[in-house]
């Protein structure tokens, strides 16, 4: 028996060590550390540091620790993220950035310290996960309010700034794409968990207005990479709903809202009027191959563009994780697209990012842990795991999130919280309650 199944049937006793043998030392360990977690993505900074010391302390003080570590080898879902890890390591036999190498080392060491801790500690109970992502989704429902309320002080200011083609960050200094991917993880985990009925009732309220509160926010300061995903996601929703579910007034209803509610926004709301036009106007100036040093999609264009041109001359294992940055601006020299050397971009793309830091094996490896999950049935019909992934999919498109701290601890995070502990409840209860967030 599990761990966490026999914590419950353990007579109360007091002392450190009933905690340790019983299991819930590691258990709540390891839910400080995803508190913490949480807290730090909306807030501070200084708790993500603090989650994975908490994680592994999780992890360490297992006590059935020797009879886990055979099951966490067998997870299939470790092994993805360490194979890119592995590349890291090997690319510093042909490196040229030598600091950069070391420091990635330590950046990208969550990789392999995530999963460990999600599947060695004691896991969580349904109840304790549900809070844990109640935390996440009301929490940026309050910092999204708060923003809007910000714009809300100077709207013809912030708009004339959105026309300019800058963006408005979190209160909480969450910059902007990110924040708007994490609006759009909210919304779509928000509304599933405000329908389960076990919940508590004033729970599911608050998640109700919290899902309500994160659709607004997406939509008054206009953040696309956050409203890209989603209704991607959306049009992935309603054709699951009309081809595979057969539920056709659903899938009907989501394709009506996929039409009317971009066409509402632009008509009702200065904000989005806004950056529909300075989002043209910036394409038509790279079409026309004017000056684009003020503008962003026109640099991102061009970033694609030199990245492609990288990529083909190291198709295999790639320039290296540390090298990508010097190996685009060395490409700028030969092709600068009239862009100063301040103006001169990374990658913005998940994808392409890869294929110029790995090659195609790191490409292949990126697309295992993105997409290798859906392999398992279990895991592919789980809507949390297949939502958080098409979201982050869509998402890197127009954005390499995994080179920045905070989304890189986001996408690691909630890939060891939802999919590495759904694949290891998955092998230990075959039959997981429904009253259960994954």
């Amino acid at each position: 028996m599990p761990v966490s199944a026999s914590i419950s049937a353990i007579p109360e006793s007091t002392g450190w060590k009933s905690w340790w043998r019983s299991g819930r030392l590691s258990q709540y360990l390891l839910l400080l550390a995803c508190v913490a977690g949480v807290v730090g993505l909306l807030a501070s900074r200084a708790l993500v540091a603090l989650a994975p010391v908490a994680g592994v302390a999780a992890a360490l003080a297992n006590p059935d620790l020797r009879r886990q570590v055979p099951q966490w080898l067998r997870l299939r879902t470790v092994w993805a993220p360490a194979g890119l890890y592995a590349l890291l390591l090997l690319s510093g036999l042909y490196t040229h950035e030598w600091s950069v190498w070391r420091h990635e080392l330590f950046r990208q060491l969550p990789w392999l310290g995530v999963p460990l801790v999600f599947g060695l500690a004691v896991p969580l109970t349904g109840r304790q996960r549900f809070g844990v992502g109640s935390l996440f989704v009301v929490g940026l429902a309050l910092v999204g309010a708060a923003t809007v309320g910000q714009y809300l002080r100077n709207p013809a200011a912030a708009n004339e700034a959105f026309r300019l083609g800058h963006n408005l960050p979190s209160v909480t200094r969450i910059f902007h794409i990110h924040f708007g991917l994490m609006l759009a993880l909210a919304v779509y985990f928000g509304f599933r968990m405000a329908r389960q009925a076990l919940a508590p009732r004033l729970l599911r309220v608050a998640l109700g207005l919290s899902v309500v509160v994160c659709v607004l926010v997406l939509h008054i300061l206009a953040y696309r990479t956050g409203l890209l995903a989603a209704y991607l996601l959306l049009l992935v929703e309603a054709m699951l709903a009309l081809l595979v579910r057969r539920q056709f007034w659903l899938g009907t209803a989501l394709l009506l809202a996929l039409v009317l509610g971009p066409w509402l926004a632009y008509r009702t709301l200065g904000s989005v009027y806004e950056r529909v036009h300075t989002t043209l106007y910036d394409l038509e100036q790279f079409e026309q191959r004017r000056d684009i040093n003020g503008f962003s999609l026109s640099r991102r264009l061009a970033a694609w563009q030199t990245a492609t041109v990288v990529a083909r001359r190291h198709p295999v294992l790639g320039v290296g994780p540390a090298d990508a940055y010097a190996a685009m601006m060395d490409q700028y020299n030969w092709r600068s697209y009239g862009l100063r050397t301040e103006n001169r971009v990374m990658i913005h793309n998940q994808y392409l990012h890869q294929l110029v830091a790995g090659g195609l094996v790191g490409l292949a490896l990126w697309l295992l842990v993105l997409v290798g999950p859906l392999g398992q049935p279990t895991l592919r019909r789980n809507p949390y795991v297949y939502r958080f992934l098409l979201l982050q999919g869509a998402a890197m498109l127009t954005d390499s999130l995994l080179e920045l701290q905070i989304s890189f601890n986001l996408f690691v995070f909630l890939y060891g919280f939802l999919i590495v502990a759904a694949e290891r409840r998955v092998r230990q209860s075959p039959k997981p309650s429904p009253a259960e967030m994954v």
